[in-house]
């Protein structure tokens, strides 16, 4: 990823480095995917035609994974938020093996089908703190092997039931508390504080409170200082991903805007917890409009960065190569049926 790439669109997008915000035109939104993710005049030119676009992007380390993409929808981006909020649609999608939005406040009824795999429930009686195949903190690790009956015949459910009320505990300690409640992972000789990998996978936009203030420092400082103009969702999903099914919980932080400087909505989706792989991730979306009037409609961007346990040493350098192209492949995907459904929906 280029240094400092997510405050580069935003700043691209409000006028340029260097100057202060004059227009959002699509004239700087290419001389953004021109300067910072290297397209030439012809790759432009496929985007403005409608065609998705994706690639990976440098990363500081090895374990970290960066990819944007981009396409051009004749759509207004409001049917982009309507359709990323379809969770009767994600529940029809192959990768997912469940998903539930939680309520407002949220409700242990919420989590009744967030459970483990039977191979986590065997893990987990071997788990120690520093070899464990789940991510999961020390503390955690000690209360289950003191509240689980191993013997018995119910063990399975005995755990889920354990798992959910301790979701639930930590997503409403979240909403008091911030980041600073969702503690480390234990699983590996080097433990992992949450807190400060979501700074530091976001410190890559240093510069971003000159673009977005607001919204910046939201991220960084929930649930203190929140904007009128943004709005909360929390979901919990399992996913197919690697080898395991995966259990995340994700906070969903949206922002509108009718300033023409700024996107007309800006997205955040930030991972509060991950049973396996991702340490870290965020994914910010903007819906850009179009500022030409013979071509109504938008530009959605996406900027995906995580970081992720086993990519490093020989093994984990093609374990990553194969996990960058997949995700550069299935963004491209993505976009291009985001793009057909919603100008399909027209």
């Amino acid at each position: 990823m280029k240094s400092l790439l997510l405050t580069a669109v935003l700043i691209a997008l409000n006028g340029g480095a260097a100057a202060p915000c004059h227009s959002q035109t699509n004239t700087e939104l290419f001389k953004y995917y021109k300067q910072y993710i290297n397209l030439n005049e012809d790759q432009i030119s496929s985007i403005r035609e409608g065609d998705a676009f994706a690639t990976h992007l440098e990363s500081r380390i090895p374990a970290e994974i960066f990819v944007f993409g981009t396409v051009y929808i004749k759509a207004a981006p409001e049917s982009y938020v309507k359709f990323a909020n379809d969770f009767d649609r994600l529940r029809r999608m192959s990768e997912y093996l469940a998903i539930e939005k939680f309520s407002d406040p949220p409700r242990l009824s919420d989590l009744k089908q967030f459970s483990l795999e039977s191979q986590d429930i065997k893990d987990l009686k071997e788990c120690k703190p520093e070899r464990c195949n789940l991510q999961i903190p020390a503390s955690s690790i000690e209360e289950v092997h003191q509240a689980i009956n191993w013997s018995a015949p119910d063990v399975d459910q005995e755990l889920n039931q354990l798992g959910q009320k301790k979701a639930l505990q930590l997503l409403l300690a979240y909403q008091k508390g911030g980041d600073q409640v969702l503690g480390e992972y234990n699983d590996k000789r080097n433990p992992t504080q949450v807190s400060e990998q979501f700074k530091y996978i976001l410190s890559y936009t240093k510069a971003l409170p000159r673009a977005l203030p607001d919204f910046y420092n939201y991220l960084l400082n929930y649930p203190s200082a929140k904007p009128a103009d943004v709005e909360n969702m929390f979901y919990w999903a399992k996913v197919k991903f690697g080898l395991k099914p995966t259990l995340r919980l994700v906070q969903v932080v949206t922002m509108q805007s009718t300033n023409p400087h700024e996107p007309a909505y800006t997205i955040a989706e930030k991972q509060l917890y991950s049973s396996h792989y991702f340490e870290t991730a965020l994914d910010l979306t903007y819906c850009i409009r179009s500022d030409d009037p013979k071509q109504p409609g938008f530009y959605l961007v996406m900027l995906m960065g995580s970081e992720q346990a086993g990519l490093t040493g020989f093994t984990g350098s093609i374990v990553r190569r194969a996990a960058v192209d997949r995700s550069v492949s299935d963004l491209q995907k993505s976009l291009t049926s985001i793009k057909n459904t919603l100008e399909h929906n027209q």
